[in-house]
């Protein structure tokens, strides 16, 4: 697989080939391959060996890099994860962590947070991240619930349905034309939440709802996920009406420290 962010480099203003191609080295490690020798970054890249050695040499002097223990292999570095803890805490991801636990025991389902990044809702907490230990954090907008409710709520300039990428199918269920999802997202702003019902994975149900700005666009989306014979459709205002709750107190937390009082 080619990095999209590799590829960017053309399109971008003269001078900044190397930041792009440095950042394009980092986003190779976004689908979580494991370590990665400097033959895969390259072709990942789309690179010569020699400049993708170039670039990993420089990105691991720095911190964003690591040679795995033994080996000539990369892995992300500590510079990478002390950034990403930062910009949880920024974003006040890390005060969600209790509400989310909270309702995943009161509903006997796994509670998520995401937000936007691209063409995918990124978990950044809750159940997911936990049992996968960041494996698989990464959900497609237009198969999921949690990707449906940032696209119903986007803020100007992220609401072009046409900026997405062809709708891939995983199962029969799931939307694959763009002008169907448009009328979807329109069903979901109407009804104030969204459902994925086996649109990502066969027998698996999910409801998702906004954590809203005070400007009514989307913050995060708030999902509640479990199998199509517990989340059932006469239990579905239940399920939402705990899901609503979290989504309010989360609106909160997730305000800038001046802005909660």
């Amino acid at each position: 697989m080619v990095s999209k962010a590799g590829n960017a480099a053309e399109a971008v203003p003269a001078g900044s080939q190397a930041v792009t191609r440095a950042l394009g080295m980092l986003q190779c490690f976004r689908d979580n391959p494991g370590d990665l020798g400097v033959s895969e970054l390259a072709r990942r890249m789309n690179l010569s060996v020699s400049t993708a050695h170039r670039i990993a040499r420089t990105l691991a002097a720095t911190g964003f890099l690591a040679l795995a223990e033994g080996s000539l292999r990369y892995r992300l570095g500590p510079a990478v994860a002390e950034l990403g803890q930062l910009s949880l805490y920024q974003r006040g991801i890390h005060l969600a962590a209790d509400e989310l636990t909270e309702v995943a025991k009161a509903t006997g389902t796994a509670a998520d947070l995401a937000i936007r990044s691209g063409t995918d809702a990124v978990i950044l907490a809750g159940t997911s991240v936990a049992l996968t230990a960041g494996l698989g954090l990464r959900r497609p907008l237009h198969s999921t619930a949690l990707g449906k409710v940032l696209l119903a709520w986007a803020p100007p300039g992220e609401d072009d349905l046409d900026a997405l990428p062809p709708l891939t199918a995983y199962t029969a269920r799931t939307i694959t034309h763009k002008a169907d999802l448009r009328a979807e997202l329109d069903r979901v702003r109407e009804a104030g939440y969204a459902l994925n019902d086996g649109e990502s994975a066969f027998g698996v149900r999910t409801i998702a709802v906004p954590v809203l700005r005070a400007s009514g666009h989307v913050h995060a989306a708030l999902a509640l996920r479990s199998t199509s014979d517990m989340l059932t459709d006469d239990r579905l205002s239940w399920f939402l009406s705990r899901a609503q709750r979290c989504a309010d107190a989360l609106a909160v937390l997730l305000l800038e420290p001046g802005q909660r009082y």
